[in-house]
C-alpha cells in the first residue's frame, strides 16, 4: 500500500525515496527544489511530486517521512501531526528539548506514530550486541565508548557534535538499557571556524554508575567508527567500517588481574538499516505499535546533546 510521502530529496532523503519506493509504500515526494523535483520525476515517473508541502497535508496520505535540514524538522513535524499524520523524522529530531518533548508529548495525545530515524538502532551488528549483552554472558556492562571521525563534509550551520553525535548517543543509551542520565562534562575545539566545533569529547555518567564516552570529529585523517562495549566477564568491539564484530574474552579479577582466554568474531547478519529502518515504520503503521525509536527515545537524544553543547559553551 502507497501510503508514504517523503519530504527532502536531497542528500539523505534520496535514500529514503529509494527505499520506500523499492518497498512499494511511496506514494509521493515533496521538494522545494525544482532541479531535484525534476531528478525525482525522472527516477520515478509514477510517482507524485509536490512543490508545496502544505499541498501533502490536505492528501489522505497517512504518514509522512521528513528529511529536510534539522532546523526545519519541528515546524514540519507539528504541521504534519496537526494534519492527523504518522511521522518518521531525521535525526536529530529537534534542535531543543522542549520542541522534542511537545511533538512526542503531541503524538501520544492523538495516538500517532512518531519515529526517529536513528538509524544505527537497526543495523545488524548494533541489535546483535544489544541482544547479546541482554544474555548476561559478557556481565554488567560498565562503559561504552564510540568514536565517529573523519575528513568530513564541514558545516557552517551546525557543529560536528549535532552532525555526527546522533548516532552514537542513541546507540549508547540503546546498549544501556536507556539509563537516566546523571552528570555531563565535554569539550570542543573549533579550530576551522569559530563558535563551530569540528573536534568534540563527551562523557557521560548515568545513575546507575555505567558510563560512556563520545568523540566526534570531522578533521581527522582516518576514518574511523567504532563502538566498544567494556563489562565485567567480556569486551565487545564493533567496527562500523569493516563491520564486523568482535567478542574479546578479557577482563580484570576480583584480584585486578588480567584474564585474557582469546577472541571471537560474531556472526551478524549484512542486511542494510535503511532497508530494516524503513520496513519497521512500515510495520508500526501497520500494527500502531511503537517504533523502537520513538519519540520518547528522540527527546533522550536531544536532550544529551542539547546539555552537552551548553558543557561545551560553560
Amino acid at each position: 500500500m502507497k501510503q508514504v510521502v517523503v519530504v527532502g530529496a536531497g542528500n539523505w532523503g534520496k535514500n529514503l525515496v529509494k527505499n520506500f519506493h523499492e518497498l512499494n509504500a511511496l506514494a509521493g515526494v515533496a521538494e522545494m527544489s525544482s532541479d531535484l523535483r525534476q531528478a525525482v520525476a525522472n527516477s520515478y515517473p509514477d510517482l507524485q511530486v509536490y512543490a508545496d508541502y502544505r499541498d501533502v497535508l490536505n492528501t489522505d496520505i497517512s504518514a509522512i517521512v521528513i528529511a529536510t535540514p534539522a532546523p526545519t524538522h519541528y515546524s514540519l513535524a507539528k504541521a504534519a501531526l496537526a494534519a492527523g499524520k504518522d511521522v518518521f523524522i531525521e535525526k536529530p529530531m529537534t534542535l531543543n528539548t522542549q520542541d522534542a518533548i511537545a511533538l512526542a508529548k503531541y503524538a501520544d495525545q492523538h495516538d500517532l506514530i512518531l519515529m526517529v530515524g536513528h538509524l544505527l538502532l537497526y543495523q545488524p551488528a548494533i541489535a546483535w550486541m544489544r541482544d547479546y549483552l541482554s544474555t548476561g554472558k559478557a556481565g554488567k556492562v560498565l562503559h561504552v565508548m564510540a568514536q565517529r571521525a573523519k575528513l568530513g563534509r564541514v558545516r557552517a550551520e551546525e557543529n560536528v557534535w549535532w552532525s555526527f553525535a546522533p548516532h552514537d548517543v542513541s546507540v549508547v543509551l540503546d546498549l544501556l538499557g536507556n539509563p537516566t542520565l546523571k552528570s555531563i562534562q565535554a569539550s570542543g575545539h573549533a579550530i576551522l571556524q569559530p563558535d563551530v566545533e569540528d573536534n568534540v569529547h563527551v562523557d557521560l555518567v548515568f545513575e546507575n554508575g555505567q558510563t560512556a564516552h563520545i568523540h566526534a570529529s570531522w578533521y581527522h585523517p582516518l576514518l574511523q567508527r567504532c563502538t566498544t562495549i567494556l563489562a565485567e566477564q567480556q569486551m565487545l568491539v564493533y567496527d562500523e567500517v569493516t563491520q564486523q564484530v568482535t567478542v574479546y574474552e578479557k577482563s580484570i579479577d576480583t584480584n585486578l588481574q588480567n584474564t585474557d582466554t582469546g577472541s571471537w568474531l560474531a556472526n551478524v547478519a549484512t542486511t542494510q538499516p535503511l532497508k530494516l529502518e524503513c520496513e519497521h515504520f512500515l510495520e508500526c503503521l501497520k500494527t500502531r505499535q511503537q517504533p523502537r525509536s520513538n519519540g520518547w527515545n528522540g527527546v533522550a537524544v536531544v536532550d544529551i546533546l542539547e546539555k552537552a553543547q551548553e558543557a561545551m559553551r560553560g
